[in-house]
């Protein structure tokens, strides 16, 4: 299992662009936890760097998942001299003011998760309720005649846990299924097994645990596993955590909605250095560049893991 990522920046090339000692024009990537989803994403970052000899990539992990940790890191990135900065906010709602006045100073967009009428250049990533409506869709399939459900997340409040829960309830509108609750964890793994375990406990008759976030799978996997109820309770989860992708190989999780986030780091920081060189970023007039999601079940993980481990080891 990819563990999670410590603060880190990589640099390619030289060249006399402004920026910091380097010369080079520095961008950044701001995470909003420490799950190893976020490696994807660096690598993407990693291979955009590459191609862009004049420019350098900071790539930050938030530590604590919270707006004020997010802030301190943006302020030190300005004292850094950072030109354009891609980050997945915690707290859309209040953070917007913040990174308004952020943009009239750089180049700022979204990912992963967005602030909706911000002044952000442009969100890349999932369509969240999209990919709600396929998890959606994968709940039906494991509870044909319906059942209770309950949804884990590390918060609620942000952009994709709004959007993928809103999915979930489009696509099992009209069926027998129920959603009994959504339990959050502050992004706390410990917390997030102990979710589950209780909700075991409290709902005996509970069929089917949805995760939404990367680490919640393996919290779902491992709280049901000790509960001894593989056979009774199914799985369904996003992202490409290895022990979810291990999970679905075993049969153990019925699917997985898979997210592209090395595309994340990749196009963002392609982006950005479009934008600060004048360049055409081939931004929709709607602000939206989405990048597709895939459904990983038990028939196709196999090769997806393989895929997986390329990129990992690069």
């Amino acid at each position: 299992m990819v563990c999670a990522l410590a603060l880190g920046v990589f640099t390619a090339g030289c060249s006399k662009k402004e920026g910091g000692k380097s010369g080079k024009t520095k961008l950044a990537f701001i995470t909003n936890n420490t799950a190893n989803f976020w490696v994807f994403a660096k690598r993407g970052c990693e291979k955009a760097a590459s191609e862009s000899p004049d420019f350098e990539v900071d790539f930050r992990i938030t530590s604590d998942a919270t707006p004020a940790e997010q802030r301190r890191i943006i302020d030190d990135l300005l004292a850094k001299g950072v030109k354009g900065i891609a980050i997945s906010p915690v707290d859309p709602l209040n953070q917007k003011p913040f990174i308004d006045e952020l943009a009239g100073k750089i180049t700022v967009i979204t990912c992963d998760s967005d602030i909706p009428g911000s002044k952000r250049k442009c969100y890349i990533g999932t369509d969240n309720v999209a990919a709600g409506r396929q998890a959606g869709e994968m709940i039906k399939e494991v509870l044909p005649n319906g059942g209770k459900i309950m949804l884990f997340v590390g918060k609620q409040d942000t952009q994709n846990a709004k959007e993928r829960i809103q999915g979930i309830k489009e696509a099992i509108a009209g069926t027998k299924i129920e959603i009994i609750d959504v339990k959050t964890d502050d992004v706390d793994q410990v917390r997030a097994k102990a979710n589950v375990a209780d909700a075991l406990v409290t709902y005996p008759d509970l069929a089917c645990c949805v995760g939404l976030w990367n680490y919640n799978g393996p919290a779902i996997l491992n709280a049901i596993t000790d509960a001894g109820k593989l056979e009774k309770v199914k799985i369904v989860c996003f992202d490409e955590n290895e022990e979810t992708l291990t999970g679905v190989r075993d049969g153990h999780i019925y699917g997985t909605v898979v997210q592209q986030p090395f595309e994340f780091g990749y196009r963002s920081m392609k982006v950005l250095a479009d934008i600060i060189k004048g360049n055409d970023a081939k931004i929709p007039a709607d602000g939206m560049i989405i990048v597709p999601t895939v459904i990983i079940k038990k028939d196709n993980v196999v090769p997806f893991m393989d895929k997986v481990h390329e990129i990992l080891k690069k």
